[in-house]
């Protein structure tokens, strides 16, 4: 028996787009979160005792504007040597090889995979064969599978990609390729990258995307890892995801429409967001507020942002965990307005004589002949001539 580690979108350093912007926003520890992320993923695979650790791609978020992104990634590594864990990596669209201008050599427990074409290498202890293929081009269009050879009999064979798969909204179309071509290789498992959110394709064989280790904005919502694999008698036992993420990006949706007054709808607020730390933990939690429905409410609420967005933020203060507010999305709408008692009497009226006239085929019949006999008489020409 024996495990490893399928991760994959590290982004290293990725930019934070837009969030300067929010006065005391917690900037220095959103702007260290991807690195803290693969710290954590480190320590939970020397903890896990894992045999080795597989990435599929985007291990940064482009060029380094310095060396220190990557000597961080080495750094890690490093750590993982010292425990004899080996690590397979290819490159993604984010970090192929056009796009970096800066490189450390690699450690020297860390395996890249070429980009020219797929390279298969052997652990030949534990019976393993791990087939891989990196990006040359950022915008890569091949499907990069294709290239990929056969299975080796008596070994456990891995594929590692990075890939849109088949298409997923958001994502750009890089590297496509077809699930059922991937079922059909004969491989036992396919570590794919480039999706950031969690995604089991197939179990037999097992497609998984793992998703990225660390929510990036507010549209990477909820827990985010990698996924640790069992593997016995040559076939996977079980798979499991491993969160490793160091800030959470949720969304608390509110219906107003049985919210009667601000205090009401505050309260509820905070039971929401109570309930997103429970399984947060002692994870900084970053939410976004978006209301829905109708009510009376929406005007007190759009009646002065600025105000409410500030109480929001209290509220995030003085909620049971480390929380802080980023964005107020107000989608509701008032109630439609009820119609006077003449209006809805001449409504219905309007209505009851519609539906008997189109009941009744000879009054419609006499309708058309009264609306013709007054173009007849304008010797306007009737449209069945």
């Amino acid at each position: 028996m024996f495990r490893f580690l399928h991760a994959a979108d590290l982004h290293l350093d990725s930019p934070l787009r837009g969030l300067a912007q929010y006065e005391g926003a917690p900037i220095e520890e959103l702007r260290g979160a991807t690195r803290a992320a693969l710290r954590e993923l480190v320590t939970q695979a020397i903890e896990l005792q894992v045999d080795f650790l597989v990435i599929a791609g985007d291990l940064y978020d482009g060029d380094w504007p310095d060396r220190h992104t990557g000597l961080f990634f080495a750094e890690q590594m490093a750590r993982l040597n010292r425990e004899k864990i080996p690590v397979y990596c290819v490159s993604g669209n984010h970090d192929a090889q056009n796009k970096m201008t800066k490189n450390l050599r690699p450690g020297e427990n860390v395996t890249m995979f070429p980009v020219e074409r797929a390279q298969t290498v052997t652990l030949e202890e534990l019976k393993v064969a791990i087939h891989g293929r990196g990006f040359a081009q950022a915008s890569t269009k091949e499907d990069l599978s294709l290239s990929y050879p056969d299975p080796i009999p008596g070994y456990f064979n891995l594929g590692l990609l990075h890939t849109s798969a088949d298409g997923r909204p958001g994502h750009d179309n890089y590297a496509p390729c077809s699930v059922e071509a991937l079922q059909n290789f004969g491989y036992d498992y396919w570590a794919l990258g480039h999706i950031h959110q969690r995604e089991i394709l197939s179990e037999n064989p097992w497609i998984v995307f793992s998703g990225n280790l660390q929510g990036r904005h507010a549209r990477e919502l909820g827990p985010k890892g990698a996924t640790l694999v069992t593997v016995a008698e040559g076939r996977v036992n079980s798979v499991k995801e491993i969160v490793v993420d160091q800030v959470r990006w949720c969304q608390l949706d509110i219906n107003i429409e049985k919210i009667e007054d601000e205090d009401q709808f505050l309260t509820r607020v905070k039971e929401l967001l109570n309930r997103e730390h429970q399984s947060a933990g002692d994870r900084l939690l970053v939410f976004r507020l978006k209301t829905v429905g109708r009510g009376p409410l929406h005007s007190v609420l759009v009646s002065d942002t600025e105000r409410l967005s500030d109480e929001l933020q209290n509220v995030a203060l003085q909620s049971s965990g480390r929380a802080w507010f980023e964005k107020l999305k107000i989608k509701s709408r008032t109630p439609p307005q009820a119609l006077s008692q003449q209006e809805s009497h001449t409504l219905s009226e309007l209505i009851s004589g519609m539906r008997k006239l189109i009941e009744s085929e000879s009054s419609l019949e006499a309708l058309g002949m009264e609306l013709f006999s007054d173009l007849n008489q304008k010797n306007i020409p009737q449209p069945w001539r």
